[in-house]
C-alpha cells in the first residue's frame, strides 16, 4: 500500500498545549497525536531569527507524516520565538535570547510529554534548533530523550565573522562584553545588515567563538581560520543516536565533510538532494526519513 502524497493528506488535528519551562516560564506548543495510543513522540525546536512553529507551513506537513506513522509530534515555541516578547519579568524573543536558556524550555517540553505517557521521545531541532539540541545535550547529557535529530545546523558565528571582517567582529565582541559588564546588555546593538535586531547580550551570545552558540563552526573548518579553542566540542561529546540532515542546496554553506569527521559512532548524516536550508518542497520526504530512522 503506497504512501499518500502531501496534497492528499487532510489537515492534521492538534491541540494547543500550554506548559511551563523548568524555571516557570510560560510556553505553548501544538500537540499532534495519532489515533491509536502511542508511546513515541518527536519534540520539535524551531529556528532563530523570529521563527514560530505557529506560522510555519512545514509544521502541518511534518505532523501529517508523523501521526500517520503512529508518532506524536510536539512543535513548541520556546522563549526565543518571535523577535521581541515578554518572558516572565524579562524580555525574550530572538533579540534578547541566550541559547543556553533552551535547557529549561526543553526540560519543560519533555516533562509535559512524559506526564502524558510518552516514553520514547526524540528531540529534533531545525537550524538554530539543531544548535539547541547540542547545547541541551551538553548541559543535560542524562536526559529523557532517547535520540536526537539535528537538521541544517548552521554557523552563525562564522557567517558574522565573514560578513563584517575580523576588525569589526572583534570590535563588536569587545563592545558587547563592555555593555554586559556595565549591566547594559539588554540595550539594542546597532543593526547589522541581514540580521534581525539583537541586544548586546544576544549579539555576544551569537558572536562568541567559545560560547554555547558556536556548535557548527563550518567557517573555521573550510577556511582554516582559528576562532574557537575547541571547534565542534559539543558535537564530539554527543553519545546518543543522532541523525544530522542537510539540503544539498543549503544557502548557508555547511561543511558536511567536516561534520562527518566529528560526529560520534552513533551519528549518521543524510544529505537531501534538490532542497535548501528550510527543506522547501521536500518537507514530507524529510518527515518520512525521520520516521523511518525512528523505526
Amino acid at each position: 500500500m503506497g504512501r499518500r502524497p502531501a496534497a492528499d493528506r487532510a489537515e492534521p488535528a492538534c491541540r494547543l498545549v500550554r506548559f511551563e519551562a523548568a524555571d516557570g516560564v510560560a510556553l505553548a506548543g501544538l500537540l499532534f497525536e495519532p489515533r491509536r495510543s502511542s508511546k513515541r513522540a518527536v519534540i520539535w525546536l524551531h529556528g532563530g531569527g523570529g521563527s514560530s512553529v505557529f506560522e510555519k507551513r512545514r509544521t502541518n506537513l511534518l505532523a501529517s507524516v508523523f501521526i500517520e506513522q503512529g508518532i506524536a509530534f510536539f512543535p513548541f515555541n520556546n522563549r526565543g520565538a518571535g523577535i521581541v516578547r515578554r518572558v516572565g519579568e524579562h524580555l525574550g524573543g530572538s533579540a534578547f535570547e541566550r541559547i543556553r536558556d533552551c535547557v529549561p524550555d526543553i526540560d519543560g517540553a519533555i516533562r509535559e510529554l512524559w506526564r502524558r505517557g510518552y516514553r520514547d521521545i526524540t528531540l529534533a531541532g531545525h537550524s538554530t534548533g539543531a544548535n539547541k539540541v547540542a547545547v541541551y545535550d551538553h548541559y543535560k547529557p542524562r536526559n529523557r530523550a532517547r535520540r536526537y535529530v539535528l537538521l541544517a545546523g548552521g554557523d552563525d558565528t562564522g557567517l558574522l565573522y565573514a560578513q563584517v571582517g575580523a576588525r569589526k567582529f572583534n570590535a563588536l565582541l569587545t563592545k558587547a562584553k563592555t555593555m554586559i559588564k556595565a549591566r547594559r546588555g539588554d540595550e539594542l546593538a546597532p543593526r547589522i545588515p541581514g540580521h534581525t535586531m539583537l541586544s548586546w547580550r544576544a549579539l555576544y551570545d551569537v558572536a562568541n567563538p567559545d560560547g554555547d552558540y558556536n556548535v557548527f563552526p563550518f567557517f573555521e573548518a573550510m577556511t582554516r581560520t582559528k576562532l574557537s579553542r575547541r571547534p565542534f566540542r559539543y558535537i564530539r561529546a554527543i553519545r546518543k543516536p543522532s541523525l544530522y540532515i542537510y539540503g544539498d542546496n543549503d544557502e548557508y554553506a555547511p561543511d558536511v565533510a567536516a561534520l562527518a569527521e566529528r560526529v560520534g559512532p552513533n551519528g549518521e548524516i543524510v544529505v537531501l538532494e534538490d532542497t535548501d536550508h528550510g527543506f522547501t518542497a521536500r518537507e514530507s520526504e524529510l518527515a518520512q526519513l525521520i520516521a523511518d530512522w525512528l523505526m
